[in-house]
């Protein structure tokens, strides 16, 4: 039965890419009289089908679109770290060889669990990994992904953005004005200096600077991470970020 439906959509979706005005050919061939008239019967008989062919093909034009948008960023990222790093905060290793780029949400669960493996990872890696991090607060499910983010950045302008980064996966259900003056006031910061800046356009510009890059790149989710040419998503496991790690590696040695 699935080997039969199989077929059936692989006939429904050579007949659908005969007849549609994006699909070309070198041959130019057109369907013969009885090949659409058998497809059209398996057609009537399965019309399911129909549905499941159309969201194959959105997938696929999804699928191919996201990886144009990235194919011209990754290649930068490989070439130019520096540039696809820009104004980000980084640590571990200062030569951006292996350059590991995090999307994240102080706010997003997944994140706060992705956050212990990327500790994991880089406290063996660190050595010849660069983790730099992007913003990517989703605002319209976490409200306090925004004012989270700007407080990092603030904390970013004295020195202390990990520590404060860290700070706020750790407290991730206590987010709000009470503890980002407290992580503040924590980590010795110059308090009155980082409420001015955390409300500063310069600090939504900077944010926006990272949604940008996020959203040419089809990022719609977090966290998101991509490791020179490879990519993360989700709460990741340790093993998965070595695996990529490793792909990396091989591919530099080539």
């Amino acid at each position: 039965m699935r080997r039969f439906r199989l077929l059936v959509l692989l006939v429904a979706s050579l007949f659908f890419c005969s007849i549609a005005s994006g699909c070309t050919s070198s041959s130019n061939a057109e369907a013969s009289p009885e090949l659409e008239q058998q497809v059209l019967q398996i057609i009537r008989d399965n019309p399911e089908v129909v549905l499941e062919v159309v969201e194959l093909a959105a997938k696929e034009r999804q699928e191919q679109s996201i990886r144009e948008a990235r194919q011209g960023f990754l290649a930068q990222m490989i070439a130019d770290p520096s540039s696809v790093i820009g104004n980000s905060p980084t640590t571990g290793s200062p030569e951006q060889k292996i350059v590991l780029l995090e999307f994240s949400d102080f706010q997003c669960p997944f994140c706060a669990r992705a956050h212990e493996t990327v500790k994991q990872f880089m406290e063996k890696h660190g050595d010849r990994v660069t983790l730099a991090y992007k913003h990517l607060p989703l605002t319209s499910i976490h409200p306090q992904a925004l004012p989270a983010a700007k407080a990092a950045w603030a904390a970013g302008r004295q020195g202390k953005f990990w520590e404060y980064h860290n700070a706020l996966f750790e407290q991730q259900r206590m987010l709000g004005e009470e503890l980002y003056n407290k992580i503040a006031r924590d980590l010795d910061l110059n308090v009155e200096k980082f409420n001015s800046d955390r409300q500063s356009d310069a600090a939504i510009e900077a944010l926006q600077e990272d949604i940008k890059v996020a959203r040419s790149l089809r990022i719609n989710g977090t966290p998101f991470f991509l490791l020179n040419g490879e990519a993360l998503s989700g709460a990741i496991e340790l093993s998965q970020m070595e695996e990529a790690l490793q792909k990396v590696l091989q591919s530099n040695d080539e």
